[in-house]
């Protein structure tokens, strides 16, 4: 591989909260990033406890905690750990992200951006992502639905083949709908410069009023694409500064592969994990799973 799955799921979290941040910087509130990441540990928590998605379980956790998010499409990040946890099987990732968006009242453009967003990760941690073929391939794997996002994604498909400058785009894009403007936009940014992260979410955060949802998820898609080595590292140093929530993101990240791997069970003793800290500029923990050679496999 490439790089290795740990460092492209810490890719995608780091990406995310990165690009939000900077989308943010100096606008006030940081509000929607505490929540959506609340419920992205949430997430993890329990696809780390169960060896599974369990949507009620998921539920009961939101609730207990009080947490609530109104950005539809900062609900997409609120499930990465779902992507990431059945990112292998394009069924199972399917079924679990439908079970997912039901919690959100089924809203369709949020379901459809889970679904779009969920399948561009699992490209990309496979490392099959082709960016020419990546925008058909997801519109294959919406199938039949009511929103306009299909349609937004062939123009931005269209501008990517023809070149299309970023002020173009802005303009051509659909506007009045703003999660299927932002899910477009962010598709845009990251393709136009797949290899590039720091231009990525620098150009996805020139957005007006929604370059917060257009920055994280662009830099939550270009992350798992590039990896942590792809993130310009004054930004991950400035992150461990400014974001300790950050730190319990990607602890559970070492988690969430462990268990995925089925390595072994962590279960029994997430209580004391969980408990574990990061202290301030000594670096992310990591969890390390060894094993013979030729024994970890893929479920």
């Amino acid at each position: 591989m490439r790089y290795s799955l740990v460092s492209r799921f810490k890719g995608s979290v780091l990406g995310a909260i990165l690009g939000e941040n900077i989308a943010l910087r100096g606008k006030g509130s940081q509000n929607e990033i505490l929540h959506w990441s609340q419920i992205s540990i949430l997430t993890a928590e329990s696809l780390i406890t169960l060896g599974k998605f369990d949507a009620n379980d998921w539920r009961d956790r939101q609730r207990k905690e009080g947490v609530q998010l109104k950005n539809d499409v900062l609900k997409i990040l609120a499930t990465l750990p779902v992507a990431f946890f059945f990112h292998e099987d394009l069924i199972k990732l399917r079924h679990n992200l439908l079970l997912a968006a039901e919690l959100w009242q089924d809203n369709p453009m949020v379901r459809d951006g889970m679904l779009a967003v969920g399948y561009a990760l699992a490209q990309s941690l496979m490392e099959k992502l082709i960016p020419r073929t990546l925008i058909p391939q997801i519109i294959s794997f919406l199938g039949e639905t009511p929103t306009n996002l299909p349609q937004e994604l062939l123009k931005v498909n269209h501008f990517l083949e023809s070149g299309t400058g970023l002020a173009r785009v802005q303009t051509e894009l659909n506007r009045a709908d703003k999660p299927s403007y932002a899910i477009a936009m962010a598709f845009y940014c990251f393709l136009s410069s797949g290899e590039d992260f720091r231009l990525s979410v620098l150009r996805a955060s020139q957005n007006g009023n929604v370059c917060q949802s257009i920055s994280a998820l662009t830099g939550a898609l270009s992350g798992a694409y590039n990896s942590t080595i792809g993130i310009p590292v004054i930004w991950q140093v400035l992150l461990e500064q400014e974001q300790a929530n950050s730190y319990h993101m990607l602890q559970l990240v070492d988690a969430l592969v462990a268990v995925w791997s089925g390595v072994y069970d962590l279960a029994t003793s997430f209580s004391e994990f969980r408990q574990e800290k990061c202290a301030i500029g000594q670096g992310f923990s990591t969890t390390q799973a060894i094993a013979a050679p030729r024994v970890i496999r893929l479920r």
